[in-house]
Order: structure tokens, then C-alpha cells, then sequence
């Protein structure tokens, strides 16, 4: 195709498309024409419709009303029918079903705030009175069904359930509390050591099952806002309770005027009993009340811890006076043991009190429960002392006719033996005053108590007629003394220096006794040579009984038997108690007696026996004198006061 040809298809396209583009812009052009219109005519039928659509709103808002009114009209009169239904639940009263009457108070309480939020309801004010005084009234009942609840349930625990509680070593064998089952036949410390990892079982006081109605009646009480109520009526009830489980387990009230009037066997089974009773208060009936006050007063702590404190009150008074009347009698050495016993329990229970009593409102029973632990330690401190004053002036004028053991030293020793029963406490106790090391406070008192007996035995010596008495006293007592130390903890405590040195001194006070009872018999057996002799000597002792006359040599053997006689009847009255030590002197005795007698009689009998009537002399063989030397020291008999 030539290029005209071209151009010409070119030219007719373009004419087309001016042509389209023309009746494109007319059609336009016709349709803004009628919508123009649309337009016109809808704004004219918008104003004509307006006065329908306001009515209309109209009735809509209308119907909206009335159906918030109607909705408003049921709450209201379900509230009516919920009161209803209420009221009869309070009328009934709680007993029958208490979960049922709790829930109805809730009910008036939400009633209450219903109509409280809608006053604008012209009937709420009557409402509102008629159901608060039904409140009012349900809380009554309440109140009156929690103490009927708490006082069907709350009786005294009987003591056998008590003693059903405790570890078995603290069980009583008998009707008397104070004998416990394994306890007697274990010391002291023996004790002290089971208990430690003793278990209690604190007793059930009120049903576990009543324990939960008795909390929501509580709560309901406390949301009323009876608390006064609810705290009075608690205290009273069980306070009354407490105090009457304590009397049925024999607790008492006693004042230190009672205390002084006992007499001392009486009165030592009291603090026995009291000990007793501590423990059982302490770790079974306070902690059993303990756990019912934190379940029915859960979630009202300060309350819990006011009703526990004056439910436990006057038990814990009652029980601490007579701790108090002890500490503040009059001392004396028998009521130390008694007094560390009590000072012991005190501390053992010291942990159970700060942990019962440890709220601001027992903070008078604590503090008396600790004033009473630290009195009870300085009267056992003091009461040591007196003690040691006690036995370096004991003046009783008993005197052992027989020179054995003095009732004073087995009493010394058997007090400081019972005293290392109680080394842990009395550590304890030295420390409550003196923060010096207590083994060394133990050993210095242990050592003065032991000077302050031999001084007063020393003086008791001096009582003697008799020197060679005086001597067997003293030795039979300070080898008590010695003895008894080292067969007791005593022994660890004074060291062996100690031990030894007064070993010695038993030994000199036997052959002190051998030199005074036996020289003046020992010299019938010597004879002064003549002549030109010029000293003295056991007769025999060079062979020869020259310058001795055959009546001297009979004076000799008279004397010799009288003395011996007079010696044999006397000693064999006196006492050396400890089998060992009566052995080891009469061989001391006879190792001294019998050579010097074969002596005499080898030498000199020989004149006598050819002599006339040689019986009235020589009346003795050495083995009779040895016979009659096993004779003494047994404390036969006796029928003279002229051995004193």
C-alpha cells in the first residue's frame, strides 16, 4: 500500500473518533440533566417525609421506656420475692439449717444495697427499714445459736484424756499425777534428755466438724458488727471451760501464807504436781485452745489473739502464783531441788510460751511467765549459798558413838551427787546472772561446799574423848567423801589433784590412829635394858632377856592383855563402814601388833610357862590375838560412854 493510501485510513479514523467523542459528551451532558433532577425532586420528598420520621422516633423512644420500665418493675419485684423467701428462712431460725439461714442473710444484706443505690424508688425507705430490722434480728438469733453451739460443745477435758496426751514417760502409774510411768525409773537426766524429742498431742476440744459453722457464724457476727458480743460471749465460755479442766486436773489456787503453813512433805508434792500441771497447760490445753481461737476467728487476727489472751488469763495467774509463792518463801536447803525442777520446766517451756504468747495482748502473761523463770533462778542461786553457809555451821550435837560416816556428810554427799543430775541446769541457771564460763561457777561451788563439810567435820572430831576416835571419825568420813566423788561426775569435775590429796589425808588420819591407839600397847612389848644398856627395845630383839626380871616380864603380860582386852571391847564397838578400808586397817594393825607379840612371847614366854600358873599371863596366842583383831571395827554393840 502507497503512502496516500495510508493517510487517507489515517483521516477517516480521526473523523470517527470526533464523532464518537461528540455524541459521548451529548449523552453526558442529558444524564446531569436528569439527575439534576433526581436530586430536586429527592429533596422535595425528604422535607415531606420529615414530620413522619420525628413520630416515629417518637414512638421508639417510647417503647424503649417502657420496656426499661418493665425490666426496672421485674428486678424490683424479684427483689420483693427474694426478701420474701428470706424472711421465712430468718423466721424458721438457724438450727435447723444454718447454711440455709447464712445464705439468707446475705440476701437482706444485697437487698439492702439494692434499695440503698435506688431511693429514688418511692418505697425503698420502708423497704429498707423492714429488712434492716429483719437483719437485726436474724444477727440475734445468730448470736444466740453461736453460744448455744459453743456451750454444747465446750466441756472440761477429763484428766485421764489429759494423760492420754502426753509422751509415756510423763503418764501417770497411779491416781496421783506427780507418779509418772517411766519416769521412775530413770534419773533425773535421763529424763530431761527423753523429753526433748517427746511428742505431745495437744487434745480435740470442740468437734472438728463444728469448728467450721462456728467461724461463719463468727463472720456473720463480725460483718453485723457484734464484735463485742461475739467477744464476750467467747471469753465467757470458754475461759470458764479452761479453768474448770485445770481444777478436775488439781490445780489450785495457793498463796504464799498457804505455801509457809505446809508441811514440807506436803508441800513437795505440790510442786511436783505443779510441774506436772505446767506441761500439761502449756503443751496441751493452751495450744489445743490456741488452734481452736485461729480456726473460728481465721481472717480476724486481732480479735483471735484477744479471745485467746483473756480465755487463757486467769489459768495462766492461777498456775504462776503458786510458781510465785515458792520463789518467795523462806529458803532452805531441801527446796533447792524442787526450785531447779520448777526453774527446769519454766525453761523447757519457754519456747511454747513466747510462740502462745506472743501478741501484744499476753504480753503481761509472757512477761510474768519469764519474771517468774529468772526469780525462780536467783532463790535456787541463793538457796546454794545458804546451803554452803548451812553445812560449815551445822551445829547439830549428834554424835556418832561409833566414829562411822556422819548423817551430815552421806546428807552433803547425796545433795551434791543429786546436783550433777542437774549440771545442764544449773548452767543454764549460772548463766542467768554471770556470763563466766558455768563448768568452772559448778566446780567452785561443787569445792566450797566440800571445804565448808570437812571444816564442820573437824569441829564434830573435837567431840571425841577418845583421840584414836577422833582419828577413825575423820578418816571414815573424808574416805567417804573421797569415795563418793569418784564413783560420780564429781570426780571429772574437782580433777584427780583433788582426789589424791585427801586420798592422803585419809591415810594419815589411819596411821594417826594406829600411832595414838596402839604406841601405848606397843610399849608393854619394849623393855629397858639394865645395866649397861643405855636405850630400849623390843624385848628379843638381841636375843637375850638379861637384866629382866620374871615379875616385870608377868606385869608386862598382864598389862599387855588388859590393855589389848580394854582395846578389843572398845574397838570392836566402833564402825568402819567401808568394807576395804576396815580390811586394810586391822592389817595395819596387826602388821605392827602381832611380830612385836610373837616377839615378846618367843623371848620371854619361855620364863612364864615354867612358872606357876602361866595361863593367868600368857593368855593369848598370836593367832588369837589375830582372831580378835578381825573383831574390830564391826559396831557390835554399845554398853559403854566411856569410849566418848
Amino acid at each position: 500500500m502507497g503512502v496516500p493510501q495510508a493517510m487517507q485510513a489515517l483521516s477517516e479514523r480521526a473523523a470517527f473518533m470526533r464523532e464518537s467523542l461528540q455524541k459521548s459528551q451529548t449523552i453526558t451532558d442529558n444524564m446531569v440533566t436528569i439527575l439534576g433532577s433526581f436530586d430536586h425532586r429527592l429533596s422535595a420528598l425528604e422535607t415531606a417525609m420529615r414530620p413522619t420520621q420525628i413520630r416515629t422516633h417518637s414512638i421508639r423512644r417510647a417503647h424503649e421506656n417502657i420496656d426499661k420500665t418493665l425490666k426496672a418493675a421485674d428486678v424490683i419485684l424479684g427483689q420483693f420475692d427474694l426478701m420474701r423467701k428470706a424472711e421465712a428462712k430468718i423466721l424458721r431460725g438457724p438450727h435447723e439449717d444454718l447454711e440455709s439461714y447464712l445464705e439468707a442473710i446475705d440476701q437482706l444484706r444485697s437487698i439492702v444495697r439494692f434499695f440503698s443505690s435506688n431511693k429514688s424508688f418511692k418505697s425503698s425507705g420502708g423497704i429498707l427499714n423492714h429488712t434492716n430490722n429483719l437483719l437485726a434480728k436474724s444477727i440475734s438469733k445468730l448470736e444466740d445459736e453461736f453460744k448455744q453451739l459453743l456451750t454444747n460443745y465446750s466441756k472440761p477435758v477429763e484428766p485421764d484424756r489429759l494423760f492420754d496426751c502426753l509422751p509415756n514417760s510423763l503418764r501417770p502409774s497411779s491416781a496421783s499425777p506427780s507418779h509418772q510411768g517411766d519416769a521412775s525409773s530413770k534419773t533425773h537426766s535421763e529424763l530431761h534428755k527423753s523429753l526433748e524429742t517427746a511428742v505431745y498431742t495437744p487434745p480435740t476440744l470442740i468437734p472438728p466438724r463444728v469448728l467450721p459453722l462456728l467461724h461463719d457464724l463468727a463472720q456473720q457476727m463480725l460483718q453485723a458488727g457484734n464484735q463485742q458480743q461475739l467477744f464476750r460471749t467467747y471469753r465467757e465460755t470458754r475461759a470458764s471451760v479452761m479453768e474448770q479442766s485445770l481444777r478436775k486436773l488439781g490445780v489450785e489456787r495457793l498463796t504464799k501464807d498457804d505455801v509457809q503453813k505446809m508441811q514440807w512433805e506436803v508441800l513437795e508434792a505440790k510442786i511436783g504436781n505443779w510441774i506436772h500441771y505446767m506441761r500439761i497447760a502449756v503443751k496441751l490445753l493452751f495450744a489445743a485452745e490456741k488452734k481452736v481461737c485461729d480456726q473460728i476467728f481465721d481472717g480476724a487476727e486481732i480479735l483471735r489473739d484477744q479471745c485467746f489472751s483473756e480465755v487463757t488469763m486467769n489459768s495462766v495467774s492461777v498456775l504462776l502464783s503458786f510458781g510465785e509463792a515458792i520463789a518467795k518463801s523462806k529458803r532452805s536447803p531441801e527446796k533447792l531441788f524442787v526450785l531447779l525442777d520448777m526453774y527446769e520446766i519454766m525453761r523447757e517451756l519457754q519456747l511454747e510460751i513466747e510462740t502462745l504468747f506472743g501478741t501484744k495482748y499476753s504480753i503481761e502473761m509472757r512477761e510474768s511467765a519469764f519474771s517468774l523463770t529468772k526469780r525462780l533462778a536467783q532463790t535456787a542461786q541463793e538457796t546454794f549459798g545458804d546451803f554452803e553457809e548451812a553445812v560449815e555451821k551445822d551445829a547439830t550435837k549428834t554424835a556418832v558413838l561409833d566414829g562411822t560416816v556422819h548423817p551430815l556428810t552421806s546428807y552433803v554427799i547425796n545433795y551434791v551427787k543429786f546436783l550433777f543430775d542437774y549440771q545442764s541446769t544449773l548452767k543454764q541457771l549460772f548463766q542467768e546472772f554471770d556470763h563466766a564460763d558455768p563448768e568452772a561457777q559448778l566446780a567452785s561451788v561443787t569445792t566450797r561446799i566440800m571445804q565448808a563439810l570437812q571444816n564442820n567435820l573437824d569441829g564434830k572430831s573435837k567431840q571425841y574423848k577418845d583421840s584414836a576416835l577422833t582419828q577413825l571419825f575423820l578418816m571414815n568420813n573424808i574416805h567417804y567423801i573421797v569415795r563418793s566423788v569418784r564413783r560420780s561426775e564429781a570426780k571429772d569435775l574437782l580433777g584427780d589433784d583433788w582426789v589424791q590429796i585427801h586420798r592422803r589425808i585419809v591415810q594419815q588420819h589411819a596411821n594417826q590412829y594406829k600411832r595414838v591407839s596402839w604406841a601405848k600397847i606397843l610399849q608393854c612389848l619394849t623393855v629397858q635394858g639394865s645395866g649397861s644398856s643405855s636405850g630400849g627395845g623390843p624385848v628379843g630383839g638381841d636375843g637375850s632377856g638379861s637384866g629382866v626380871s620374871r615379875a616385870s616380864v608377868k606385869d608386862r603380860f598382864k598389862t599387855f592383855n588388859s590393855q589389848f582386852e580394854e582395846l578389843h571391847q572398845r574397838q570392836s564397838q566402833w564402825t568402819v563402814p567401808d568394807s576395804e578400808l576396815r580390811e586394810s586397817l586391822r592389817l595395819a594393825v596387826a602388821e605392827v601388833v602381832l611380830p612385836a607379840y610373837r616377839s615378846f612371847l618367843r623371848r620371854f614366854g619361855p620364863m612364864i610357862e615354867n612358872g606357876k600358873n602361866p595361863q593367868k599371863y600368857i593368855r593369848y596366842t598370836p593367832e588369837d590375838l589375830e582372831r580378835m583383831l578381825s573383831e574390830f571395827f564391826e559396831g557390835k554393840t554399845w554398853n559403854e560412854k566411856s569410849g566418848k
